[in-house]
């Protein structure tokens, strides 16, 4: 229960959001509305809008591009499937808000009554003391039962020639109607939503009116009886057994909290009654499940269904572990100079974890961690075991400083020169490199959003928790980086060799591997990794710019990882040519493979497999060799 006490207290603690419409922008350009739902209410995509005025008159009406519309529901309704034809209140379906559905469409008798159950709920809300202007104006206009008949009037719904609703459009495509491109099935599934036209006034539309929405709560909390002891607020309130869904998106029918399958003694033998296994309030049930869903559309990352979460009680908004420091919402000209580290080949592993600490205090400097002591970080992962059963596969809570010591520990132990492609421009930065950008690392560069997922879940204790990170995503990694023929542009690849590197030195973190060039070390895999960089640099460096062909050392760097002194003599055979068109400029190049091949022992100087600490290697002594020269004004990267 602790996670559904965690979204207890976040809806509690943001009261002031409740019926708020709010925006989010994404970076295609498009955006979504979402809101923290009031108790006693949920969404529903609505295909159509009728305005009556106060009198219960028709005035007008037409179709909508599947808006979300935030309606009361009872507590069945939001549970009803199949033929479970329970009405929600005030907006619907047209087999519930028109009386003349009927007369329009073939319908059992279950569809025929599901109007009368509408109506006389409805009627209930409007002759109670919690009633409305506006709630009675639409009351007067469905009790006159001409919905669909007001509606083929004005154009917005078509009949055949049996005057039927039509099942399809048959005529002309280009004299398509809209109602058949916003409803996915038949005109009669069409959902109606209900506004209120006064004449010269700007009204609050119904969905968004915050007094209507109180008053249904008052009104609905009347018809809850039944209390019982709630197991997450320890308080004698309403019970209730159907918990809401629509969790993840409007039509997601998976729900956290089920049982309904008592036939099968899935729950006997230890509890008599479902409401013994979980016994939640009305109460505590909607604001767990409203909280849970406004966290998922405002900041949750959804992936082939999985939802990953991250939230706070002092700030909701808080970094997460799954991003790079690229990613984050971040003022990079006064939180942290990003190409620092670049021209600074000497920097250590204490001042790079300095830099760290800094660009997460620009992290949090709005949190104020010295005076959010006690508060926690919660950490949920879910997702739908069955089409109706969502599971929650992760949930942790940590003290947020302890939360944010882990986040930049990750982020110094497996931090790298990373590399990036955005708008056609190369973007380098220091840090551990995204889950995303790993999982396309490992098993890219275009893998399903299933791989994908199932990296994000496995990495996630890694920060949290600093566990070693997945052999099989490390190898994976190293054999991809290993093989640049796999990927149809450079810089793919790039990134592919700076998250193998980042592994590799999360992996090997005892030993001590840093970022810049060490030239004292004499790891034997590490030496051969510099070799390789030194030809291809040599290489490269004799094609020039107007070549841009690979190297030898790229062409055969998976056959140098499997046979590195197979392949080496190959390489160095193959660089004769180009050593010989330098010349003199060749000679720093050729004693530096000198000198690096005589560090490796006699013995070690043979064909066992390396391991991806020759990445490592390979990349430091290919950046030094790069920086050396840009500085110099001979060689650009």
């Amino acid at each position: 229960m602790s996670y559904l006490q965690a979204l207890y207290r976040t809806y509690d603690e943001n009261l002031d959001e409740v019926g708020k419409a709010q925006r989010k922008e994404f970076r295609n350009g498009q955006s979504t509305e979402y809101m923290l739902l009031p108790i006693s209410h949920t969404t529903q995509t609505a295909h159509i809008e009728v305005l009556v005025d106060l009198e219960g008159n028709f005035y007008d009406a037409y179709e909508l591009d599947k808006e979300n519309t935030v309606l009361p529901f009872t507590e069945e309704s939001g549970s009803r499937s199949g033929q479970n034809y329970v009405p929600h209140f005030l907006h619907d379906k047209l087999m519930f808000v028109a009386g003349d559905y009927k007369k329009f469409v073939e319908a059992d008798e279950k569809k025929a009554a599901a109007y009368d159950a509408y109506i006389t709920q409805l009627a209930g809300w409007c002759t109670s003391s919690y009633s409305h202007p506006y709630i009675e104006a639409i009351y007067h206009y469905v009790k006159k039962g001409t919905v669909i008949e007001d509606l083929v009037r004005e154009g917005v719904l078509h009949t055949d020639s049996q005057d039927l609703l039509m099942k399809k459009w048959t005529g002309e495509q280009s004299e398509r109607p809209k109602i058949f491109s916003v409803i996915a099935s038949e005109q009669e599934a069409a959902f109606v939503r209900f506004n209120v036209h006064i004449p010269g006034e700007v009204v609050t539309p119904i969905w968004r009116n915050q007094e209507i929405f109180s008053l249904f709560i008052h009104y609905y909390n009347t018809l809850l009886k039944e209390k019982d002891l709630c197991y997450v607020t320890g308080e004698q309130i309403p019970r209730i057994e159907r918990h809401p869904n629509k969790l993840r998106n409007s039509g997601d029918k998976a729900k956290l909290i089920s049982a309904n399958d008592a036939a099968g003694f899935t729950y006997r033998g230890r509890f008599t009654s479902s409401l013994e296994a979980a016994n939640i309030s009305y109460d505590a049930s909607q604001k767990a499940h409203n909280a849970l869903k406004w966290l998922i559309e405002k900041q949750g990352k959804t992936i082939d269904g999985r939802v990953f979460l991250v939230w706070g009680t002092a700030q909701l908004d808080i970094p997460v572990m799954s991003d790079d420091l690229f990613e984050q919402e971040i003022d990079w000209t006064k939180d942290f100079d990003l190409f620092e580290a670049v021209e600074n080949k000497d920097i250590l592993k204490t001042q790079l974890a300095k830099q760290y600490g800094a660009l997460l205090a620009g992290l949090s400097r709005n949190i104020q961690l010295e005076e959010s002591k006690g508060e926690k970080v919660y950490i949920l992962t879910i997702d739908a075991a069955t089409p109706g059963r969502l599971a929650v596969l992760y949930y942790r809570e940590y003290d947020i400083q302890l939360y944010f010591d882990r986040l930049a520990d990750w982020h110094t132990k497996a931090s790298w020169r990373q590399t990036r492609k955005k708008d056609n421009e190369w973007i380098h930065f220091y840090g551990a490199p995204s889950f995303y950008t790993i999982a396309h690392a490992a098993y890219g560069p275009r893998p399903s959003d299933k791989v994908v997922k199932g990296v994000m879940e496995r990495l996630i204790p890694c920060v949290l928790d600093d566990r070693k990170i997945p052999i099989d995503i490390v190898r994976s990694a190293i054999v991809r980086a290993s093989n640049p023929q796999f990927y149809s542009e450079s810089w793919e690849w790039e990134q592919a060799l700076t998250v193998a590197c980042s592994l590799t030195r999360k992996t090997y973190e005892q030993e001590g591997f840093t970022v810049a060039l060490d030239t004292n070390c004499k790891d034997r895999d590490y030496l051969f990794g510099r070799m390789l960089a030194v030809a291809d640099v040599l290489e490269r460096r004799a094609l020039g710019k107007e070549e841009n062909r690979a190297t030898n050392a790229l062409r055969y760097l998976s056959a140098f990882q499997a046979n590195p002194l197979r392949t080496w003599l190959t390489i160095q055979k193959n660089l004769q040519p180009y050593q010989m068109k330098l010349r003199d400029k060749a000679n720093y190049y050729t004693s530096l493979i000198d000198k690096i091949a005589s560090e490796i022992p006699i013995e070690q100087f043979n064909d066992t497999a390396l391991s991806g600490r020759y990445l490592l290697g390979y990349y430091s002594q290919r950046q030094d060799l790069y920086t050396k020269k840009d500085k110099e004004g001979e060689m650009t990267e």
